[in-house]
């Protein structure tokens, strides 16, 4: 037994005298790629696949292609743990998500906890689209990266502008879905009445993609007579919403934050002429070849949340162009440097990131749906047409009190 003992270490030895690869770079895209929310959350995916090619045809990382594993989190934040846990097992050093806040509230916690046990191998979380306060209020933390906007950068940019329009009316109602996200939407159109001029006639929160019908809520509506109705809503739930009022022939305009989900135009019918969004980009907003190469790509053009995180990955590349790891291990605390100092030029406009709460401040697009427009949208003869686009300076908001950031070191 020695003797191939012995043996056993001369071969081995004979291995390690020989150059060791380089270590790649591993992101995990923690997703909802089943259940209610799979279109919303493989839309996410598309997004960060597209960028994480582009790294990858530039020459990777630390000599590396960057490795990317799909995780599929099913929807909710007992899965996302599980997820997480086995991400961590996988050496997964940057982890991104996007669909629901209440998911990524049990990741960026999943990772500060990771970190505090793990110091020097620690795990950086990219949100590229979960927008509830308290992800860069209370729950804030130096790897976690929000690189997308909020309610009260939405609702200030939709009001601001339908104002301008003369579109926004003086009767507003508000519906959301009952639970972060939701109740920061509702807050902030509470909160701008005052700068908008009108009065809300009506506030509803429900649960969240468990409503089959939403035939009654639309009756609850028409009742209120509203001139404009303020949704947060996505997914099932803004896709059924728009079914109902299309059905319902509900004569009123919706300002929204993810009207360009695939299906919410065809579902409303024509019914979504003049209806608003604000959101992180349109392809009506800018001439810069990002539609045309993401269609070569992905086969679509870009849509909904697949340009916010394809720019999030975006700026991730620049910040390892400035990262050396000289072959060795990945250092996920330089990447992060690196990350907080790097400005984005996206299409409409630079995306930087606030080291004080790690919020990006980045443009706001307003459209509203037109016939035949240069992007149809849903197969039909509507699409969006860029009314507005707010600059970042503008949307942003002061540092919520209730973070309080702790840097490495």
């Amino acid at each position: 037994m020695r003797h191939i003992s012995l043996i056993a270490l001369a071969v081995a030895g004979s291995f390690t005298a020989a150059p060791l690869a380089a270590e790649p770079l591993k992101i995990g895209i923690i997703e909802s790629l089943s259940g209610a929310q799979t279109s919303t959350g493989r839309m996410f995916a598309n997004g960060v696949h597209y960028g994480i090619e582009k790294i990858n045809a530039a020459g990777g990382f630390n000599g590396e292609p960057v490795e990317v594993v799909e995780y599929d989190n099913a929807g909710g934040p007992t899965e996302a743990a599980d997820k997480f846990r086995q991400a961590q097992a996988d050496g997964i050093n940057i982890i991104i998500q996007g669909a629901s806040s209440a998911i990524a509230g049990q990741l960026t916690e999943d990772v500060r906890k990771h970190n505090i046990r793990n110091p020097g191998n620690e795990m950086m979380y990219i949100n590229v689209g979960a927008e509830a306060m308290e992800l860069t209020g209370e729950k804030c933390h130096f790897y976690h990266f929000r690189y997308t906007s909020t309610a009260p950068m939405r609702v200030n940019a939709l009001i601001s502008t339908m104002k301008e329009q003369g579109s926004l009316g003086s009767r507003v109602y508000s519906i959301n879905q009952n639970y972060s996200w939701g109740q920061d939407m509702q807050a902030a159109t509470a909160a701008n009445a005052e700068m908008g001029g009108y009065e809300v006639v009506g506030e509803v929160l429900h649960d969240v993609n468990k409503i089959q019908d939403f035939a009654p809520f639309v009756a609850k509506i028409k009742a209120a007579n509203p001139d404009t109705v303020i949704t947060g809503n996505w997914s099932n739930d803004l896709l059924l919403l728009m079914k109902a009022a299309g059905d319902a022939g509900l004569k009123v305009r919706f300002a929204t934050a993810f009207l360009d989900q695939p299906g919410n135009i065809a579902n409303a019918g024509e019914t979504a002429l003049g209806h608003y969004i604000a959101n992180a980009y349109d392809n009506s907003a800018a001439d810069s070849g990002f539609a045309d190469d993401y269609k070569a790509a992905e086969g679509h053009f870009p849509t909904f949340v697949e340009p916010q995180a394809a720019f999030a990955v975006g700026a991730l590349e620049e910040a390892l162009a400035k990262v050396s790891s000289n072959g060795g291990e990945v250092d996920v605390t330089k990447i992060a440097m690196a990350l907080e100092n790097t400005t984005y030029d996206s299409p409409v406009g630079p995306i930087s990131v606030r080291k004080e709460d790690h919020q990006t401040i980045r443009p706001v697009v307003v459209s509203k749906v037109v016939k035949n427009a240069k992007y149809p949208a849903d197969d039909t003869d509507m699409g969006f047409q860029t009314v507005k686009v707010v600059p970042g300076a503008e949307a942003i908001y002061p540092v919520q009190p209730s973070c309080e950031m702790k840097r490495p070191g």
